[in-house]
């Protein structure tokens, strides 16, 4: 979400000496350098309104929680953030440098001292919950949801009519859930009128999931709604023992211009595969070919509980092969976008290949069921093995980019 901060050693007064970080006469504090530290890195979801449990948007609610943020930031948990250095770059890495992890622990060990309240920055500013700003158009279920109390929820659709007399870009789309306590996810596809049951090609539009990031394009590239779509809202309930509504709704800010770029998503499914009752490192593969020369924007794995590794790899025309994303430690409560640092050119003819394990033994602490067979299916006690991208056709006229981008790799 979208859109979307070694150990806990303890701290004795008289018999600790607290390392003070470079770049500081005394320790930190909390209105130099740690507020700005919490705006960037983990207000967008520590605030009301937004995904995250608790809010952390001034220096009560931080030093509040400052014991248990050591915890997090030293053992780097938070912010959530799977992706293995060795392999890609990506513009959203959410990862804390080494320098801000010591500032936030030697401010947290120095008792988390306020300061001089004249250092402190303006405030962080949010739309109503929107972290793309205020949004040109929104739309929103077309009932309240009644939400049972127990039991299982099936996934629900709805469809909205957008009225668009044009194909319209999309800039940045954001899906705001209208009770985060029983919305599990959202995905909005547009539905095209020209092709409405071609269930496999709608444009995904925006969704929310724990841990997701709002859709956002570089200016240039953009997603399209073409004239006339309908928007179809796929809602996955999870009750909370009493009934509870919903109104769902997503944001939409257009490009100013028709872009250069246009964002297609698509996805390496293996909907196949069984795996056995307690097989701890179950692989399952999946694979998609580009038939058109092509920008390689964002990767998002998917799997659920039993997941435990996702792998994406770039398999060339001429036999080369890059790995692109390594999710060595792969986390369901967290459904995150990997954005490429550059688009990667891909010709016509190339290759994603992904692998993914599954964990489906006893010491899969989060496993529904270790004594089931696991197969494909919507609810997250089964299981998925979807390879997400988002990309953008080549024109022909940057074809040659393909030759100097491939010398770049030599």
């Amino acid at each position: 979400m979208s859109g979307y901060w070694v150990r806990n050693a303890g701290f004795a007064l008289l018999a600790t000496v607290v390392a003070v970080p470079s770049g500081f006469a005394e320790g930190p504090t909390y209105a130099k350098e740690v507020s700005r530290l919490m705006q960037e890195n983990c207000q967008q979801c520590h605030r009301p309104t937004s995904v995250a449990p608790f809010s952390l948007m001034n220096y009560r609610e931080t030093k509040a929680r400052a014991k248990m943020i050591k915890e997090v930031v030293t053992s780097k948990r938070m912010p959530p953030w799977f992706a293995d250095p060795a392999h890609g770059k990506f513009s959203n890495d959410r990862r804390l440098t080494d320098d801000q992890i010591n500032t936030l622990v030697a401010w947290i060990d120095g008792g988390a001292p306020l300061g001089d309240e004249k250092d402190m920055p303006e405030p962080k500013q949010f739309v109503d919950g929107w972290q793309i700003g205020q949004p040109d158009v929104i739309f929103e279920l077309p009932i309240e949801i009644d939400v049972q109390a127990t039991g299982v929820v099936d996934y629900q659709n709805y469809q909205v009519e957008t009225n668009f007399d044009q194909d319209m870009y999309v800039q940045a789309a954001e899906a705001l859930p209208g009770n985060t306590k029983v919305v599990h996810h959202i995905i909005v596809t547009a539905i095209d009128p020209a092709n409405p049951r071609d269930r496999a090609n709608r444009e995904h539009v925006a969704g929310m999931a724990p841990g997701a990031e709002p859709v956002w394009f570089e200016p240039g590239t953009a997603g399209i709604i073409p004239k006339g779509s309908v928007l179809n809202f796929q809602m996955h309930y999870t009750p909370t023992g009493k009934a509870e509504k919903d109104r769902s709704k997503i944001g939409i800010v257009f490009a100013k211009e028709k872009p250069k770029y246009i964002s297609k998503t698509q996805g390496a499914f293996n909907t196949k595969f069984a795996i056995p009752a307690g097989n701890d490192n179950h692989e399952v593969l999946s694979s998609w070919t580009f038939d058109e020369n092509a920008r390689l924007l964002t990767l998002m794995p998917h799997m659920h509980y039993r997941g435990k590794d996702f792998k994406y790899t770039a398999v060339f025309p001429d036999g080369r092969e890059q790995v692109l994303l390594a999710v060595p430690r792969y986390d369901f409560n967290w459904q995150l976008t990997y954005r490429l640092d550059e688009p990667l050119l891909l010709p016509a003819g190339s290759r994603i290949d992904c692998v993914a394990h599954f964990d489906n033994s006893d010491k899969n602490a989060a496993n529904p069921d270790p004594k089931s067979e696991v197969k494909w299916g919507d609810q997250t006690w089964e299981e998925m093995m979807i390879g997400w991208f988002r990309y953008t056709a080549l024109p022909d006229g940057e074809t040659d980019l393909l030759k100097h981008d491939a010398q770049d790799s030599d």
